[in-house]
């Protein structure tokens, strides 16, 4: 169950829409208290290619949420995207990529800044 009961199609319909606070809301809530795993991952993956860097850089720090939350996440999938964002041009995203670095060395154990 997602914040404030939402279910997936609702999360999903926000994330199609237009109202960035309302997006960026749900992207954390998602991360946070993760549904299941693959979906979570999914929406962070599609997200962290936004062109609007808050809503890419909160998808990059929620790989770090998931990381802590559920201890897994797909490692080659999710670190080139993560190890990536570490040269995004925007500097939201970057110290949203440094913190999910930090998370998932230590939830995970990956290398902290090492391509895997």
């Amino acid at each position: 169950m997602l914040q404030d009961g939402w279910t997936k199609a609702e999360a999903e319909a926000i994330l199609a829409g237009d109202n960035r606070t309302a997006m960026v809301r749900t992207l954390i809530a998602i991360a946070m208290d993760p549904p299941d795993l693959d979906w979570a991952q999914e929406i962070c993956i599609r997200f962290a290619r936004h062109e609007d860097d808050y809503l890419r850089g909160n998808a990059i720090l929620g790989f770090g949420h998931i990381a802590r939350v559920l201890r897994a996440l797909d490692r080659k999938r999710v670190s080139p995207i993560v190890l990536a964002a570490l040269s995004d041009p925007s500097p939201f995203v970057r110290g949203h990529a440094e913190s999910a670095c930090d998370d998932l060395a230590h939830f995970l154990g990956w290398p902290a800044r090492q391509a895997s």
